[in-house]
This record gives C-alpha cells, sequence and structure tokens, in this order.
C-alpha cells in the first residue's frame, strides 16, 4: 500500500497543522492508518499509511455513498 507524510497531506488537503493532527490521529486510533515518525536532519517526518482495515473502510464508505446517489 501507498504513503504519504504529513507536510504532503497538509498540503494537499489545505489543512492546518492541528486540523490535520487531529484527523490523522482519530484515525490510528481507529485502526484505519498507522504511521511511522523518523528524523531527517533534525526535522521529524511523519509518514502515514492505509491499513487493510481501513481500506475496507473506505471502500464500504464509497459504496454507501454510490447505493445514495443512486437513490437505493
Amino acid at each position: 500500500m501507498g504513503e504519504t507524510d504529513f507536510l504532503t497531506l497538509k498540503r494537499t488537503l489545505n489543512l492546518t497543522d492541528g486540523n490535520l493532527s487531529v484527523h490523522t490521529s482519530i484515525l490510528e486510533t481507529n485502526g484505519y492508518i498507522e504511521s511511522e515518525k523518523s528524523f531527517v536532519g533534525r526535522k521529524t517526518r511523519t509518514v502515514y499509511r492505509i491499513t487493510t482495515a481501513g481500506r475496507a473502510a473506505f471502500e464500504a464508505y464509497v459504496r454507501e455513498l454510490e447505493r445514495i446517489l443512486k437513490g437505493g
């Protein structure tokens, strides 16, 4: 599965550090993503990966949206 870092997510989603931290914390607490922290020079780098449970939950969410949009 792919991975992305905090800064990329922040820029892509146009979120503040605090807002993104809250969202990623909730996703991680629920087992949908996992994170790995490391250092690049003297800066912390956090990388996120979707878990199998996270992928399944996302796919179920998309199916439900499709069902709603089709009037089902």
